[in-house]
């Protein structure tokens, strides 16, 4: 089953979500993993685009852009938005999903729907906790760069407008859950259960404190078996 995340991210500092995209963090700290000269680690495995700036200075570009129209300066702005799209790890062996495909996909996303913003669109082959599903990360500056063909999902003319803030509205979430159903469809991928809630957004904190229950409950899980008995199969819902 493929699933779709958002995260709201109120940290001004773009460098650090750049730099969680492209080098290992610990999964409990979120701090980066050095080796033994005292140097960040890149991924073992990624790949990497951008939408409307260079992706090795999306910081930088993501600042200036901030300054330039007096937005995103206060405390408790949104200053980002995280999208995850995971897919199911079957695809892989039984439809012959690949990392190529998978940024492919993300970035067709990217484009339908953030088309005025700078955008990082990072792919990752290792899954959440190494557990080997394939997903895509897509990191867009809250602040809308460039204006942009009106399109269905949008609800005000601002929305399509340089200088304003995207803005996730159930009705863009709706819209991006069924889109990424249709596109899952027409890869012959496992599809999204529409049944469940759409509300899935949180803010960074939140994610990450959920992040560190997961792994909480699947190191427990992991005594369980040691011990020989059968795991609790729960899950936290991100």
């Amino acid at each position: 089953m493929a699933i779709l995340k958002h995260i709201a991210v109120k940290n001004n500092n773009y460098g650090q979500m750049q730099r969680y995209l492209l080098f290992r963090h610990d999964s409990h700290t979120q701090k980066p993993i050095l080796n033994e000269n005292g140097d960040m680690v890149f991924r073992e495995g990624y790949i990497m685009d951008a939408l409307n700036c260079n992706p090795f200075t999306f910081n930088t570009e993501c600042t200036e852009l901030n300054r330039q129209w007096h937005k995103n300066l206060g405390k408790d702005d949104r200053k980002a938005h995280h999208y995850i799209i995971s897919f199911d790890p079957r695809d892989v062996p039984e439809h012959g999903l690949t990392p190529e495909k998978v940024q492919a996909i993300g970035m067709e996303f990217a484009k339908h729907y953030f088309a005025g913003h700078q955008t990082l669109i990072v792919t990752h082959t290792d899954g959440h906790n190494h557990s080997g599903n394939l997903h895509c990360h897509i990191v867009l500056n809250s602040l809308r760069k460039l204006d942009v063909p009106w399109q269905d999902f949008m609800e005000e003319p601002i929305d399509a407008k340089a200088g304003y803030k995207h803005h996730p509205t159930d009705k863009l979430i709706m819209h991006m859950y069924y889109h990424l159903q249709s596109i899952c469809e027409r890869e012959h991928l496992y599809t999204v259960d529409l049944s469940l809630s759409t509300d899935k957004r949180v803010t960074d904190t939140e994610y990450r404190k959920r992040q560190r229950g997961q792994q909480q409950m699947d190191e427990r899980n992991q005594r369980i078996r040691a011990d020989g008995y059968e795991p609790i199969h729960t899950r936290v819902c991100f």
